[in-house]
């Protein structure tokens, strides 16, 4: 049998295509198949109906749990944003004299005193922290005597280094996400509980359009 999906032969589409993630969340849902299922159950003898009840249970729980470590996961990111606002604020001073910073992005970044965040809003706060430093640091390369000090030395190396933890961090979220979107259509005892609890699949870590324009760019 030939396989249904042949890397070697094509079709390929030679222009290729970009990809974005769909804001948007899938309610879970269970037909009358999955009551039936359950009554069925308890005609075949309590100890079936009691089993599934337990096992109902210990899906709850899971999905209570998985919720929180989802929001831990979300907590950490924020915690790197916040390092990220820190550095901006302390270096920004040292350059003002030298560099015109948005006022509006610093506003907004100096709004941010970490705690829990939307999507929306840690997605803001990332976008404006990236949109600082990309006019913070190129203008300190053109001064010499601004490369040169420590302070601002020191904040371009932990800026790097912090880049580097919320990419971590946000792979970490979405393995979470990723885990929570399969189980709650894990049938029978997964479903049924997320569909009569209400949930919803949970969306992915997001770039902006900015971001992914950048990443297009010529660096070298």
């Amino acid at each position: 049998m030939a396989n249904e999906l042949d890397e070697m032969s094509g079709p390929v589409n030679a222009a290729g295509r970009d990809i974005n993630v769909i804001e948007k969340q899938l309610p879970v849902r269970v037909g009358f198949g999955s009551t039936l299922f359950e009554i069925l159950l308890w005609l075949c003898g309590i100890l079936p109906g009691i089993i599934f009840l337990f096992m109902k249970i210990g899906a709850k729980n899971y999905f209570m749990q998985l919720q929180q470590k989802i929001q831990a996961d979300a907590s950490t990111i924020d915690n790197y944003l916040e390092q990220r606002v820190q550095i901006l604020q302390n270096v920004a001073p040292l350059v003002n004299k030298a560099i015109d910073l948005d006022k509006d992005v610093m506003k907004s970044v100096a709004a941010f005193r970490g705690g829990h965040l939307s999507e929306e809003a840690r997605n803001t706060v990332s976008r404006d922290l990236d949109r600082s430093f990309g006019r913070l640091f190129p203008q300190v390369e053109a001064y010499p005597e601004l490369k040169a000090h420590k302070a601002i030395a020191d904040a371009m190396q932990q800026n790097d280094y912090l880049q580097r933890e919320i990419t971590a961090a946000r792979s970490l979220y979405n393995d979470t996400v990723n885990q929570w979107n399969a189980d709650v259509f894990s049938w029978p005892t997964k479903q049924i509980v997320a569909a009569r609890a209400g949930y919803t699949t949970r969306i992915p870590f997001t770039a902006s359009a900015e971001t992914k324009a950048r990443a297009r760019e010529t660096f070298f």
